[in-house]
């Protein structure tokens, strides 16, 4: 595919618009409709939605995928011919809230300097990630789906221990007699967003009963843990952010909920991605199960 036309595509998704992506490019948007035009044609497919915004289709996205990795590898290549004119390189990455908010960041900082990389961090609950993969957003993705997005690798990182936690005046306030499921099923629990399922999860696995009980939403890691802390509700808390915290109550410490997580990435011989690979791979080693 031509190399201009992918180029021209991309700007259109990432501006929104034809004139949008005309200007950034300095091309008339006429150019811009035209190299659209010829690549659907060469394609055989529609490419992009004429909305507002412009949205790439189902096709679209596939074609997304390949322009991102052509100016990634045509970045790197001017990196190795110039040297001394290198440029920075953009990695677009979506991690789940709490590996952003534990291990992921000190995982980053291992990418040696010489790299010059910008990460342009995407958050998405873990089980819902790798759509932005799918949709050539990002390169790679902290995800909990072991299938592998087609055109990238994975290999799973460990496992995130979460335990169900209460504040002690909560628990004396709404468990009086323990967490019954009578108890549960009428005191405030915690859930990051309305995707998140580990609450609930834990409530059917524990009254083996299907209750709804009423919820706060905290969609911010430390929001949520403050929230625990403060009595609003319970909630399941990784490892990771509680230690030993003997001011919290754990509603079942035999029943802990581990979280596998895997790393997806491009399928590609990107250097700089092979680093940032082994980086995160070091810094889930040494905080993940």
């Amino acid at each position: 595919m031509d190399l201009a036309a992918l180029r021209t595509f991309a700007a259109v998704i990432d501006e929104g618009t034809f004139d949008a992506a005309a200007r950034v490019l300095h091309i008339t948007p006429s150019a811009v409709s035209q190299r659209i035009k010829a690549l659907e044609q060469q394609v055989g497919r529609v490419l992009v939605q004429r909305a507002k915004p412009v949205r790439a289709t189902d096709s679209g996205h596939v074609v997304l995928t390949l322009a991102r990795q052509m100016a990634h590898l045509e970045r790197e290549a001017m990196s190795s011919l110039n040297p001394e004119e290198a440029a920075t390189s953009t990695l677009p990455l979506v991690v789940n809230a709490d590996s952003l908010s534990t291990w992921m960041i000190p995982a980053l900082a291992r990418l040696a300097p010489e790299y010059r990389a910008l990460f342009h961090l995407h958050r998405e609950d873990e089980f819902h990630s790798t759509t932005l993969l799918r949709e050539g957003t990002v390169m790679a993705a902290v995800t909990s789906v072991p299938e592998a997005v087609q055109g990238c690798t994975v290999e799973k990182l460990g496992s995130m221990r979460y335990r169900a936690l209460c504040s002690r005046d909560y628990a004396e306030r709404w468990l009086p007699d323990g967490p019954t499921a009578d108890a549960l099923a009428v005191a405030p629990m915690l859930d990051f967003d309305r995707k998140d399922e580990l609450q609930a999860r834990f409530l059917r696995g524990f009254t083996r009963r299907r209750l709804q009980p009423p919820r706060h939403f905290v969609p911010g890691s430390s929001a949520f843990s403050d929230a625990v802390r403060y009595g609003l509700g319970w909630g399941l808390l990784p490892e990771l952010h509680t230690g030993d915290d003997h001011d919290l109550v754990e509603l079942d410490p035999s029943r802990p909920i581990d979280v596998p997580l895997y790393w997806q990435r491009w399928k590609l011989d990107s250097p700089i991605l092979a680093a940032l690979t082994t980086a995160v791979r070091d810094g889930a080693r040494e905080a993940l199960r």
